[in-house]
């Protein structure tokens, strides 16, 4: 399904085209390959969130195995200058402790991705905090961090290959090029999904790092928050989902 809306909500033929894939992303032959700018993405964190069309619970080996072929797949679609802007945990303690930013940081340098920087996103969180391990002993207490990371790749080379018109502003350039980003996380639920995020993080990724009329990509679309931000910046959007209950979801978050 496809919708091309304009920033007011309506519809345009000279607004960038928004395309909702209900597809497979590892299987997908919808999105030619080398033709995507950005891809904005939180995909599953494997903390047991309910979804109704994939696990969210399965082992972390087998985590790691599926985020390893996702990545492969989303490298095949990038420019040469093509860029990642991709939200995951630093780390988790859910079934034991693993270093998931550093984890998934190794496997995409293993598929071709090159790594340009870290932004550190402070959610506020603190407050929801009830993990504390052995309390007040030295015995086992558990250090939990309540961040979460952006960690922007690129694939060959990371300098734009050609000029175009950038839509940000100083004010938003001085502050976003600082690596830690301090807003609200979504609340759980928002927008009919159990884990969205707020809709100023691709806004903030896809500013700095595209140009206006960019092919920006989110391959986990969700409630398409992605997609939301294409439409109001003028980029081409594509999202995918296995899941059709979600892009029924986003096509009218879209059509709003």
């Amino acid at each position: 399904m496809s919708v091309g809306p304009t920033p007011d909500g309506g519809s345009g033929a000279d607004a960038p085209p928004i395309t909702i894939l209900n597809e497979d992303f590892l299987t997908t032959s919808s999105i030619p390959a080398g033709s995507v700018d950005l891809i904005v993405t939180s995909p599953p964190y494997n903390v047991s969130i309910p979804y109704t069309a994939v696990r969210d619970d399965i082992s972390y080996a087998d985590y790691l195995d599926f985020t390893g072929r996702w990545l492969e797949k989303a490298g095949s679609l990038m420019k040469p200058d093509g860029r990642m802007c991709l939200n995951i945990p630093l780390d988790k303690n859910l079934g034991g402790q693993q270093s998931v930013y550093a984890d998934i940081l190794a496997l995409a340098k293993a598929r071709g991705w090159r790594y340009h920087a870290t932004v550190i996103w402070n959610e506020q969180n603190i407050s929801r905090r009830t993990a504390w391990g052995s309390w007040l002993s030295a015995s086992a207490p558990y250090v939990i961090a309540p961040v979460e990371t952006i960690v922007i790749l690129f694939r060959e080379h990371w300098k734009k290959a050609e000029a175009g018109t950038s839509d940000i502003t100083r004010d938003e350039f001085i502050s976003w090029t600082n690596g830690v980003w301090t807003f609200s996380g979504e609340k759980k639920g928002r927008a009919n999904h159990p884990a969205p995020f707020p809709v100023e993080l691709p806004t903030r990724c896809i500013k700095l790092f595209t140009y206006v009329g960019d092919t920006v990509l989110d391959p986990f679309m969700g409630s398409g928050t992605t997609l939301l931000a294409c439409r109001n910046l003028k980029r081409r959007g594509i999202g995918v989902d296995i899941d059709p209950a979600y892009c029924e979801v986003a096509k009218k978050r879209l059509s709003g």
